[in-house]
């Protein structure tokens, strides 16, 4: 069901350059679920199986310390967007206690957007969580929505990442560490538009599933799942969604994010999400070893891995951009790298050109 759901998504959303021809969806949807340690790949001629499961979950509760976020009277978002997260990540405990649940933040403390994100990626977590509360000016405005990575130049949307972007001029030496981002110049946020977000078909579906636990209430306005360029999200390598649970600025909506029964009711519902996209997410899979010659201990286990595709292309394929790629069969999925390095650093290095023809490049372990 929720496949089915996430492909009406993909047809209502505009995902950018990279997703805007249906070949490309279909063959990299799903493209990078994972990305496997190498104990899941064997250099023998060898077909085995192995349970993937999502052991790791950061939720962040947005702003924080210094920053309130949005403000309403005596309400600061800062103090809803903690209790809920703490409240959801309790959830998971209980529920999986092999779970690992980080959080950004368990105080009121300041954390800066890229560290949020930097959490995620030194823990290799299998999802990012932000959590958020909305304000506008005009008091009609109401509802939940849910935000992935991506570039959308819609007014509203594009409002509030601006609101949520802005954080970062709080920080000290921000015009250096974010190279000159301007939050508020719509300039800036060119770049997002040459990034192809690697995650963005899972991001997809949690982000949907969220959406449709969330509109059952007490919020039960549902403004959809949206594209946007938030910066806690930017430098995730791993599916992430950003939750606005409601609108201070809107008195229903005001009512609903400061009970703390309702605070209950926000966290199940992101919590029901939680467990459907853990149901999918975890499977046995079918690892197979590359068709291509097994390496030598000197041929290295690093690689460039450019794309993933439920097809198995032709070597030379036009989709390879005139790159020599390898391919290695996981599953149903046939993953599709470039080059084989000795160190990390190596393969970093050669990344910066293989980004030119895919951004959405990474370096893997095989």
């Amino acid at each position: 069901m929720l496949i089915l759901q996430h492909a009406n998504i993909i047809k209502n959303l505009k995902v950018g350059m990279i997703f805007t021809h249906k070949k490309h969806i279909n063959a990299i949807f799903f493209a990078l679920l994972l990305i496997f340690p190498s104990w899941l790949l064997t250099a023998q001629n060898t077909e085995s199986k192995q349970l993937v499961q999502l052991k790791t979950v950061v939720i962040d509760a947005g702003h924080g310390g210094k920053d309130p976020g949005t403000i309403k009277g005596n309400v600061q978002e800062k103090n809803i967007t903690l209790s809920v997260a703490k409240i959801l990540g309790n959830k998971i405990k209980d529920r999986y206690p092999d779970v690992k649940v980080i959080y950004t933040r368990s105080t009121d403390k300041f954390v800066p957007l890229d560290e949020r994100a930097a959490i995620a990626n030194r823990n290799h977590a299998d999802l990012f969580i932000s959590i958020h509360v909305n304000a506008t000016k005009s008091s009609a405005a109401r509802g939940t929505e849910t935000f992935v990575m991506g570039l959308d130049k819609s007014n509203s949307n594009m409002e509030v990442c601006q609101l949520e972007n802005s954080v970062l001029t709080l920080e000290d030496g921000y015009n250096s560490k974010y190279s000159g981002f301007d939050p508020n110049n719509p300039e800036s946020y060119i770049i997002f538009s040459l990034l192809q977000n690697a995650h963005l078909e899972q991001s997809l579906i949690i982000a949907e599933a969220v959406q449709n636990e969330l509109k059952k209430g007490p919020i039960t306005h549902n403004r959809g799942v949206k594209q946007a360029p938030f910066l806690v999200l930017w430098k995730c390598t791993m599916p992430s969604i950003l939750v606005e649970l409601g609108f201070l600025s809107n008195p229903t909506d005001y009512k609903a994010l400061t009970g703390k029964q309702t605070q209950v009711q926000f966290a199940n519902a992101i919590f029901k999400a939680f467990e459907a996209y853990k149901k999918q997410y975890d499977t046995v899979i079918e690892v197979s070893a590359p068709q291509t010659p097994a390496p030598s201990a000197g041929d290295g286990k690093y690689r460039i891995q450019i794309m993933a595709s439920s097809k198995l292309l032709p070597s030379g394929s036009k989709e390879f951009k005139g790159l020599e790629c390898e391919q290695v069969k996981v599953g149903n999925m046939y993953k599709y790298t470039v080059g084989r390095f000795a160190t990390r650093e190596e393969a970093a290095k050669e990344l910066e050109k293989v980004k030119n023809l895919f951004p959405g490049a990474f370096v893997s372990t095989f």
